[in-house]
């Protein structure tokens, strides 16, 4: 497998958390409170795609295959969690 052939596969397997934090973003302004402060949207996208990349990789690791349906469950529940604490969703 040549290189660009590794880069590709990289960028496929980033896919789906590039994906789900980029639509995460501007969804946690619905569950924001006015007048919290919160990272900056850059913020929030980096968080969120970095966690996405660990669950991602953790779900490879553990269940020795990309693409399970399991480790997508859990991408999205780690995602979603993240972004609610980054928005502060337990406040009032």
């Amino acid at each position: 497998m040549g290189p660009l052939d590794v880069l590709l596969h990289a960028l496929n397997f980033m896919a789906p958390a590039a994906a789900l934090a980029a639509l995460l973003v501007p969804g946690g302004r619905l569950i924001r409170t006015k007048g919290t402060m919160v990272p900056s949207w850059r913020g929030q996208l980096a968080i969120n795609f970095a966690v996405g990349c660990v669950v991602l990789v953790t779900g490879l690791v553990v269940l020795g295959r990309d693409g399970k349906m399991l480790t997508y469950a859990a991408l999205v529940l780690a995602c979603a969690s993240c972004q609610w604490v980054l928005v502060r969703g337990w406040r009032p």
